[in-house]
């Protein structure tokens, strides 16, 4: 196997079935070296949301809090399951801190974390609890192993321990597919594939792939396929499987009813995080499930967003939880691809980026920081991005809001208390190209945390920052 780390765009594009001879890139895993590199730039301009996701990630995950004293064994009902989520969650944190802002301490750090456990040994599988934290698990530790191949001071020797790791204690409890609820068998999925981007491994990656088309169908529902499809662990029922839904529509999950999105929302992430792993890796299971995967973040969306599950469970109240786990999705299909997305935008604006309850938990880690708004070189993603949402480009610094705006157009610039009550308002008329500088009225603010949103014809985003 040939290591790359660099990007390559994925110019040949597969239907689910990788190459013959596939030679890896890294970074590959969920975050790729064009993404990746376009929201450092934005790091260093401070500009929103990604300033506030950094010093999110620098204040929950930096550092080197305690040190790391894995445990050889790990199993889910002691607390060497939650030990490990903890180091994991501080792994991938710092290797993302340091490949964004070029911060040496938290490349060390993320190493300190990686090198300590690779001496596991094994994850206990007895039970499908251990098969959904080693899925947890492995979708954090092998990004952040992933992002840290290109740090020259990873000494060789540790890398191939922390490679052998994940064969010893994480390959016989992931190749064993949950019978439980869908979300897990996708976690699992998600980190076979992180994983064997780490390792370079072609018959991993390749068992992680064919495990999605078995999968996917059977847990996000087209009308098409008429009656649900059918999956081990449904013992022949499959409806009930599905929590017995009231109304089937396209985008349904199989989670939906379960507990109205809840753990949809941890499958959702791990689907769309194993699409991401494959497009950087030259597979396109984006364009695969496309319908599948539009139609399940458009309905989640509505859904969350109104609170109202749209007549398709007999309990019609959404669940409240709101998880960073819409931006994969939504970066690829409207970013790349220039589709419509409004209710996914609605769910992004209105509430995952100020209100999202966890940007870190377990496999959904930071996307808003990862993902959110990314502007690529080709002439498509442009003209889907200038078309969109977004004409105007902003920063917030020291209680002031710089704005560029990309077309003619009067904005409304409105500063809120994370308790709803406004404390400043502007309007400001601006020219293509012209830039202002606009005061948010925080001259006699205590320190916290505040929300400014801004309101123009066709954009209305709402970012958190810090005075």
């Amino acid at each position: 196997m040939t290591r790359l780390v660099f990007f390559v765009a994925p110019f040949a594009l597969f239907t689910g079935i990788a190459s013959a001879s596939m030679t890896f890139v890294h970074p590959g895993t969920l975050d790729g070296k064009a993404e990746l590199d376009y929201v450092k730039t934005r790091v260093a301009a401070k500009a929103p949301p990604y300033l506030f996701e950094i010093q999110t990630i620098k204040y929950n995950e930096g550092g080197l809090a305690t040190s790391p004293a894995p445990q050889t064994s790990i199993d889910a009902n002691s607390g060497g399951a939650d030990l490990a989520r903890n180091d994991a969650r501080r792994a991938y944190g710092n290797a993302l801190m340091w490949y964004l802002t070029d911060d040496e301490s938290s490349a060390k750090q993320a190493i300190a974390y990686l090198n300590a456990w690779s001496g596991l040994q094994n994850i206990t599988a007895t039970n499908d609890q251990n098969k959904l934290v080693a899925g947890w698990l492995g979708s954090l530790f092998a990004p952040a192993a992933d992002l840290m191949l290109g740090y020259p001071g990873w000494d060789p020797q540790d890398i191939a321990k922390v490679r052998a790791m994940f064969k010893r204690a994480f390959y016989p409890v992931l190749n064993t597919a949950s019978s439980w609820n869908g979300n897990v068998d996708l976690t699992q999925i998600e980190a076979m594939l992180a994983i064997s981007v780490f390792n370079e491994d072609e018959v991993e990656f390749q068992l992680g792939l064919q495990r999605l088309t078995v999968r996917m169908p059977a847990y996000f529902y087209l009308a098409t396929d008429g009656k649900p499809v059918s999956i081990y662990g449904d013992w022949g029922n499959t409806p009930g499987f599905w929590s017995n839904p009231t109304k089937w529509v396209d985008g349904l999950t199989q989670e939906t009813c379960r507990d109205n999105n809840h753990h949809a929302q941890f499958a959702m992430s791990a689907a769309l995080g194993a699409a991401e792993i494959a497009w950087h890796q030259g597979v396109d299971i984006y364009s695969t499930y496309q319908q599948r995967l539009v139609a399940a973040e458009e309905l989640m969306g509505l859904q969350s967003f109104s609170g109202d599950m749209q007549g398709t469970c007999t309990d019609n109240a959404a669940s409240q939880d709101v998880y960073d786990t819409w931006e994969i999705g939504y970066n690829h299909y409207h970013t790349r691809k220039g589709l419509d997305m409004p209710n996914t935008w609605k769910m992004i604006s209105g509430k995952v980026r100020s209100y999202a309850s966890n940007p870190g938990s377990w496999n959904i880690f930071y996307e808003t920081l990862t993902h959110a708004d990314i502007l690529y070189s080709s002439d498509l993603s442009k003209k889907a991005y200038d078309r969109g949402h977004d004409p105007a480009t902003i920063a917030i610094q020291s209680g002031q809001l710089r704005i560029l705006s990309n077309r003619s157009r009067s904005y409304e610039i409105s500063t809120f208390g994370l308790n709803g009550s406004r404390l400043n308002q502007s309007n400001v008329q601006l020219a293509a190209g012209e830039s202002r500088l606009v005061s948010l009225g925080m001259e006699h603010a205590p320190k916290g945390i505040y929300l400014v949103r801004i309101h123009s014809a066709d954009w209305n985003p709402l970012f958190k920052f810090s005075n």
